[in-house]
């Protein structure tokens, strides 16, 4: 690649943004352009996408932070989110009017990962206040708006990245996923999310499992194969996790295109609304018609047990308030976050152990269903992605229990997985008739995203 006139630093931004992370990273490894010079794209591509989306916690770092020259994916540009992982130094702010930029001492051990794969992180991304809802429209900054319709939600809480991913930002961002934090934004982004297994990405050292567990770390891509190659850089143990998920077979990248064998797809899509549920049904006649066995069949889910679980992991969230030396003041916070400040304070150890208890009923009926199922195949989302204020995390009016009934109507298909601790992803495989996307969900039994990466193959090409 040689510079010419109208380009930005030896690559036209057009050019950048047609690439993903796995293309860009061929062409810095053959030198075709410098990764100063995708770089310099990239920052005039962020600049562009959040003007449109409102997708960056921050200004841009500057210089971007160091990294491994040499990784993996040595120079692609690369986000994450304003809830972790932490980068010693660099303030965050969790999506929150009361926290004035905290700067960490150390890095967390999933940014230690980023920096040693070679990813050049240029910022941060938006996320509701703490991270605790399915829409990103904090006081803080503002909404983060979804780029296929501004007066729409990108989704939550992973939403400003997925937003920049899908307007053509960058590539890779990192995102998180407590109760469908991942998944959602990327079906009301039209990009890829995957909830890795639980235990799969490290949330070390400070924090020993996000969420009592339902939180998994990992990032929103355009592409199934930029999904793989960073799995494959991230995943594995750090010294003194509390557990870790088996490890897999083979490389993630190796599994993209892989024959899955004939797999047992359960179909479920009760509660979508109908051109939601028709693109479920869709993606299970594909399946069927490359001969897969299909049944119509919907995993047994105890709605009351998930929502009693993520309670208590809502609630447990605002924890850090409580322990710092001064409590912010209930005006700076919103309203859900000072309902939880109160609620945690006459949250007892039998109502937690009732939700520890919870948590394992659902893992146990679910994990037996798997015996008999490789993958589910349901909607990500009920209906389309929400209207800008139609779901608000500042509304007085909320208990725990009815804001969680709320994201669980608005997302009934994702939260069980985070409860159960299996591997899921959101695909962009069909548009509504206004040309919202819809994304479908893949769910894997434990530990097997090779399976999902698979079947995903059969689905969409691995770089489209």
């Amino acid at each position: 690649m040689h510079p010419r006139d109208g380009m930005l630093g030896g690559m036209h931004v057009d050019e950048y943004t047609q690439h993903d992370a796995t293309g860009l990273r061929a062409l810095i490894a053959g030198g075709e352009v410098s990764a100063d010079e995708v770089e310099t794209a990239a920052r005039e591509a962020l600049d562009a996408a959040n003007a449109r989306v409102n997708g960056l916690a921050a200004l841009p770092f500057t210089p971007a932070l160091d990294h491994d020259p040499d990784g993996p994916l040595a120079g692609v540009p690369f986000l994450y989110k304003d809830v972790g992982p932490m980068a010693a130094g660099v303030p965050f702010y969790g999506g929150s009017r009361a926290v004035p930029g905290i700067r960490p001492d150390h890095d967390s051990d999933l940014m230690r990962r980023v920096r040693t794969a070679g990813l050049k992180t240029l910022g941060l991304t938006t996320t509701p206040e703490l991270g605790m809802s399915l829409t990103t429209e904090p006081l803080r900054t503002g909404p983060t708006r979804n780029p296929f319709d501004p007066e729409r939600s990108a989704g939550g809480s992973s939403g400003g990245s997925a937003a920049l991913v899908a307007a053509g930002a960058v590539p890779i961002a990192h995102g998180s996923d407590g109760a469908g934090s991942l998944r959602v934004p990327a079906a009301c982004c039209g990009v890829i999310g995957l909830t890795p297994t639980r235990g799969r990405i490290p949330c070390g050292p400070d924090i020993g499992e996000a969420l009592f567990g339902l939180s998994e770390h990992f990032a929103l891509t355009r592409t199934l194969r930029d999904t793989a190659a960073l799995l494959d850089a991230l995943h594995g143990p750090c010294a003194g996790d509390k557990y870790t998920a088996p490890p897999p077979r083979r490389s993630y990248a190796a599994e993209v295109g892989a024959a899955p064998g004939r797999l047992r797809v359960a179909l479920w899509t009760d509660g979508a609304l109908p051109e939601t549920a028709a693109a479920a049904e869709a993606t299970a006649q594909t399946l069927a018609d490359i001969g897969h066995a299909v049944e119509d069949q919907a995993p047994p889910v105890d709605d009351d047990a998930v929502a009693q679980m993520l309670e208590a992991g809502i609630a447990t969230s605002v924890e850090p308030f409580l322990r710092a030396p001064r409590r912010p003041p209930a005006n700076l916070l919103e309203a859900m976050t000072n309902r939880s400040i109160a609620d945690i304070q006459t949250l007892g150890a039998l109502e937690l152990m009732d939700a520890f208890a919870a948590q394992n009923r659902v893992s146990r009926v679910i994990g037996r269903f798997f015996e008999h199922v490789d993958v589910v195949v349901s909607p990500t989302l009920a209906g389309p992605p929400a209207k800008l204020g139609e779901i608000d995390y500042n509304d007085p009016g909320h208990t725990r229990a009815s804001w969680i009934r709320s994201l669980l109507f608005y997302s009934p298909f994702t939260a069980v997985f985070n409860v159960t601790g299996q591997p899921a992803i959101s695909l962009p495989l069909a548009r509504d008739a206004s040309g919202l996307p819809i994304g479908v969900q893949l769910v894997a039994g434990y530990g097997r995203e090779d399976v999902l990466l698979r079947v995903a193959s059969q689905l969409i090409p691995a770089a489209a």
